[in-house]
This record gives C-alpha cells, sequence and structure tokens, in this order.
C-alpha cells in the first residue's frame, strides 16, 4: 500500500474584502450672468407675466377715466382728454354699436363698460390658469 504523499502542503487563503466608503461631492459650477438662481424675495424679477399685469391694469385705469369724463361731460377738444379718447378708442371700438348711445350731456359710455368687462375677464382666465409661484 502506497501513501501518496503530497510535496505542495494545502495553505490556507484568507481573503480580507475591503469596503471604502465612496462620498460623492456634488459638482458646483459657478451660474452664467444671464441665469437666475433661485428667488431673492425682495429683488424679484418681473416676468412677462408680470409686464403683461401692468399693462391690463394701465388700460383698464385709461378706459375708466374715458368712462368718467364722458359721465361728467369733459370737453373733448381739450388736448388731454382727446388724448385719453384716441388712445382708448382702438380698445372700444369693437363694442361700439352693440347698444344705442343715450344723448346728452351726462353720456354713460355703455362700450368702454363693456371694454373693461372683457379687459377682466381675460386677465381672470389667466390668472386661474397660471400657476400657483411659491
Amino acid at each position: 500500500m502506497t501513501t501518496q504523499r503530497d510535496d505542495h502542503p494545502t495553505e490556507r487563503v484568507e481573503r480580507v474584502e475591503r469596503y471604502e466608503q465612496v462620498r460623492e461631492v456634488p459638482v458646483t459650477t459657478t451660474p452664467a450672468a444671464n441665469v437666475s438662481v433661485g428667488s431673492t424675495g425682495a429683488t424679484s424679477i418681473w416676468t412677462a407675466t408680470n409686464v403683461v399685469t401692468l399693462i391690463f391694469t394701465v388700460l383698464e385705469v385709461l378706459l375708466l377715466l374715458r368712462i368718467v369724463f364722458k359721465l361728467t361731460g369733459a370737453n373733448s377738444n381739450q388736448p388731454l382728454i382727446r388724448a385719453l379718447y384716441g388712445a382708448t378708442e382702438p380698445l372700444v371700438r369693437p363694442f361700439q354699436g352693440i347698444f344705442p348711445e343715450l344723448q346728452g350731456p351726462p353720456v354713460l359710455d355703455i362700450a368702454a363698460l363693456l371694454s373693461i368687462v372683457f379687459l377682466f375677464l381675460v386677465a381672470l382666465v389667466r390668472a386661474i390658469t397660471n400657476p400657483k409661484r411659491v
């Protein structure tokens, strides 16, 4: 009987695994000069919505002034009143002729009232469909 002898003794090999914790650092880049990052509260940026709101407000005030001057019987030959009537005429023109104009010194400008109602409805629809800003 022959016994087999191994010339190479069996070695015990231990495997040690090392785990490293790697923290990822966010990459910070400097924003471009024309890019706004975040809001700063007091120095809010005017957006197109704010400009449109301002324009609608100015037009409504001009139309209200037109109604007041028509009701009080202001002289339409005076340059300031003529300029006001000329500036608001394109807004009132689509609504003229819907109702007959009343004659007399206190004239209620129904077309200007309808124009204000229309501008208000447009602003209301825009406010409803505009997403809420936080």
